[in-house]
């Protein structure tokens, strides 16, 4: 009984710190969908950086300057117990974000803000002017707007930078912003139809030049290689009847040898 009591101690411990530390695994998967493994980035700030890398990092940080006391004032006004809670989760990962991005920024040689821009004042100002549901309202659509509008630009980069540290950014970034949208859409209220609807999908790319066989121009070459080899046949099939006609004659005109019988 002894060794069971020993056992149990840690395992209770280690129940505690998960439930107590969700940011230590800010985007948790689902049963069989697989949590993209960071680990294996390299952060060693190798590669070029774009003005669209530096521009993500600027981005990121700014996310974080008008979010977490957006969090704040959800925890503080909100009277609904769900929105308080996401507003709690959104701000402690945003504090988590924004040390990732400032600790990116310094070895990048990049000047983040320190600011909120003037978009984000507005909507700060709109969620400490409303109250009650119209505060919830206003914090859900402005969060989901905004996270909705930085998610493909994240991705972009994730796909196309050509500098470690940016990547492994950009990775960590879109893991939290994927999440906060859900956090978000677990409100209940997001008004999907006042979203932003996605662009209107590129042209289809040129069709390859079809082969000469296939393309109008094949198609009349080789209708008339096709005519010639059908006039050619017909041709030889006339020499050959004429031939053979000339042979019967021939054979017809000939007189006829008597046989013996011996």
């Amino acid at each position: 009984m002894r060794w069971r009591r020993h056992l149990w101690g840690p395992v209770l411990m280690a129940l505690v710190m998960v439930l107590l530390d969700p940011l230590r695994s800010p985007a948790r998967a689902e049963p069989g969908v697989p949590v993209p493994p960071g680990e294996l980035i390299t952060d060693t700030n190798d590669g070029e950086i774009t003005d669209a890398d530096r521009d993500l990092v600027v981005k990121v940080r700014l996310a974080g300057l008008w979010e977490i006391p957006a969090g704040q004032m959800a925890q503080e006004k909100s009277r609904n117990p769900r929105i308080r809670q996401i507003g709690k989760s959104i701000a402690d990962q945003h504090v988590v974000l924004d040390k990732l991005d400032r600790a990116a920024a310094k070895k990048l040689g990049i000047r983040v803000p320190d600011k909120p821009n003037a978009d984000q004042q507005g909507w700060l100002g709109e969620m400490r002017d409303a109250q009650g549901e119209d505060f919830d309202r206003i914090y859900i659509d402005r969060l989901r707007a905004a996270h909705g509008k930085i998610f493909p630009a994240i991705a972009t980069i994730r796909s196309s930078t050509r500098n470690d540290t940016v990547r492994k950014l950009a990775q960590q970034a879109n893991q939290f912003v994927a999440t906060h949208m859900t956090l978000l859409e677990s409100s209940g209220i997001v008004d999907y139809q006042a979203l932003p609807t996605a662009p209107p999908p590129a042209p289809a790319t040129t069709p390859a030049v079809a082969p000469a066989a296939l393309s109008p121009a094949g198609a009349t070459q080789t209708g008339g290689t096709n005519q010639g080899l059908v006039i050619g046949v017909f041709a030889a099939a006339l020499a050959a009847g004429a031939f053979f006609t000339w042979r019967t004659m021939a054979a017809r005109r000939r007189p006829r040898r008597r046989r013996y019988y011996y």
